[in-house]
């Protein structure tokens, strides 16, 4: 869990800086930083949360309940109407189209 969070922080860091068009980009790095200054094990951001309760994937019904949470959870933050219009989502690819992201379809 740790080098996972490691790698996709600094991959989502690095994203985020580098895109052009995201007009969040500086409330979000700010938001990043002043979270990184109260963790003592971080040099510059915070990206995930401290906590790690991870949860086995034990059933279909256990997986496609937190993969509706992913999806849904852009909309529910008020970011888009509809699960498939936020970018980094993978509801794109489970409706059969490309996304911005490589996903494996879950079945």
């Amino acid at each position: 869990m740790r080098d996972f969070k490691k790698f996709t922080s600094s991959q989502l860091i690095k994203a985020i800086k580098e895109n052009p068009h995201e007009s969040r980009k500086e409330w979000m790095m700010e938001i990043f930083k002043t979270e990184g200054r109260k963790n003592p094990n971080n040099k510059n951001y915070q990206f995930w949360r401290q906590d790690n309760h991870p949860i086995e994937l034990t059933s279909n019904k256990i997986t496609d309940q937190k993969l509706d949470y992913l999806h849904n959870n852009p909309v529910k933050q008020g970011f888009v109407f509809r699960p498939e219009d936020y970018p980094w989502s993978s509801m794109t690819n489970y409706m059969g189209e490309k996304g911005l992201i490589d996903v494996d379809i879950i079945l």
